[in-house]
C-alpha cells in the first residue's frame, strides 16, 4: 500500500540544489507565491502544505500530534523525490519543523532559514484552547482576526485567507497541538547548519525576541528584521526575504570559488576578478555557483576525472585558450604530463587529428612552462 504524503510543488531544475519551503499554520504553499519562483532560478524549490491545508490529506496527522511528526511527513516527502540533503526555510509551524529537522535530523539539512518563528510558541495553553475550540466550531472563528495576525497595516493577501477558511478543522487543531508542546531552547546550540533567522518588526505573534534568541544560542546564526513586516514576510515583504535568502543561499558561490582557486590558481582568479565589470558580474557569480559550486563539489568523480573529461571537452570545441588554463588545472590536479598526453592522443581518435594537433602544441607549450 502507497504511503499518503504531504502535497507539494516544484520548480527550478531537477539537477540544482534543493531547497524546501515550509508554510505557516492555516496557510499554503500559496505563502510563497511572490518568493519561489525566484528563487527556483538556482535551485530545486520544493514547496509543502500541512496536512489538511492546501491538498495535502488531513489524516496525515491527529489530536496529540507533534512538530516530530510534522518533520518525519517532510522527510517522507524529500524520500520520495530522492532528495538526500535540502537546505530548508520554512515561516512560523514551517520554520518550527526547519528547527527540528536541524536538531534531530543534521544530516539532512545543509542550511536552515527560520522566518517570524520560534523556538516555542508562548505555552501550551492558548494553544490546546484554540485546538479544543477549532474541533467543536470549525476555523470560522479565526478568520475575521487573521489579517490583524498575520499581517502590518492594510496589507491581506485573499488566497491566504481563503485557504484559512479551507483548511479542515481537525488537522487544524493537530497542528495547534503541535505548536503546544514545541520547545526546543535547550537544544537550539547543538544547531550546526548555517542559519539565518527573519524577524517581522510588526509580528504579534512571534515578535523579533524570539528570534534574537534563537540567534543568540545558534552558533554562528544571523538575523535580519524587516521594518513593515508582520508574521507572513513572505507574502508581504517578498523582496525583503528574497534578498536575505539570497545572500543566506549563497553558500554554492563561496565554496565555489574555494574550488575554482584550488584548481585554476589564485593568479587566474584574482586576474578574472580584477577584469570583472558590471556586464560580466552575474555570469562571473553563475560560473562560481554553477560550475565551482556544484559541478565541480560533486563527488561522484574526481577532480582528476573532471580535468580529462574538461579537457576533452575543449579540444571537440577548440577552445585551446581554455585549454591551456586546463592543462595548468589538470597539472594541480596531480595528472602527469604522460597521462596528459595519453587524453590528447586519445581525442585525436574521436575529435580529429587537425584538433589534436593544436592541441598538443597548447599542451607542450603549458608543460614547458614548468621547466
Amino acid at each position: 500500500m502507497t504511503r499518503k504524503l504531504l502535497d507539494h510543488r516544484a520548480e527550478g531544475p531537477d539537477t540544482a540544489p534543493p531547497l524546501l519551503l515550509g508554510p505557516s499554520l492555516g496557510t499554503s504553499n500559496a505563502l510563497w507565491d511572490a518568493v519561489a519562483p525566484e528563487l527556483s532560478a538556482g535551485h530545486r524549490v520544493i514547496r509543502w502544505d500541512l496536512p489538511g491545508h492546501g491538498a495535502s490529506p488531513a489524516g496525515l496527522i491527529g489530536p496529540g500530534a507533534t512538530v516530530g511528526d510534522l518533520a518525519g511527513l517532510v522527510l517522507d516527502l524529500a524520500d520520495s523525490l530522492g532528495v538526500e540533503r535540502f537546505a530548508y526555510a520554512g515561516v512560523s509551524l514551517g520554520g518550527a519543523v526547519g528547527l527540528h529537522l536541524a536538531v534531530h535530523h543534521p544530516e539532512r539539512v545543509t542550511s536552515l532559514a527560520v522566518i517570524c518563528a520560534s523556538a516555542h510558541f508562548g505555552g501550551t495553553s492558548p494553544w490546546r484552547e484554540r485546538a479544543e475550540r477549532v474541533r467543536r466550531e470549525g476555523v470560522g472563528w479565526l478568520l475575521d482576526s487573521a489579517a490583524a495576525r498575520w499581517f502590518a497595516g492594510d496589507f491581506t493577501a485573499p488566497r491566504l485567507i481563503r485557504d484559512h477558511a479551507e483548511a479542515d478543522p481537525g488537522a487544524y487543531a493537530a497542528c495547534c497541538d503541535a505548536l503546544a508542546a514545541f520547545d526546543l531552547r535547550d537544544r537550539l546550540a547543538d544547531i550546526a547548519a548555517p542559519t539565518l533567522l527573519v524577524a517581522g518588526r510588526q509580528d504579534p505573534a512571534t515578535p523579533p525576541a524570539h528570534l534574537r534568541e534563537i540567534a543568540d544560542a545558534v552558533p554562528g546564526a544571523a538575523l535580519v528584521e524587516l521594518p513593515g513586516a508582520s508574521h507572513l514576510a513572505p507574502a508581504q515583504c517578498p523582496e525583503a526575504v528574497l534578498t536575505a535568502l539570497r545572500a543566506h543561499l549563497g553558500g554554492e558561490a563561496r565554496r565555489g570559488m574555494e574550488v575554482r582557486r584550488q584548481v585554476l590558481g589564485d593568479a587566474h582568479v584574482d586576474r578574472a576578478q580584477a577584469r570583472q565589470t558590471p556586464f560580466t558580474a552575474r555570469f562571473q557569480d553563475f560560473i562560481s555557483r554553477y560550475a565551482w559550486g556544484e559541478i565541480w563539489t560533486d563527488p561522484t568523480l574526481s577532480r582528476r576525472e573532471r580535468s580529462m573529461i574538461t579537457l576533452t571537452a575543449l579540444v571537440a570545441h577548440g577552445h585551446y585558450e581554455e585549454l591551456a588554463m586546463h592543462v595548468r588545472a589538470a597539472r594541480r590536479n596531480r595528472l602527469t604530463p604522460e597521462e596528459i598526453g595519453a587524453v590528447l592522443l586519445q581525442t585525436a581518435v574521436y575529435c580529429g587529428v587537425p584538433a589534436a594537433n593544436s592541441a598538443f602544441a597548447t599542451a607542450q607549450r603549458v608543460l614547458a612552462e614548468e621547466d
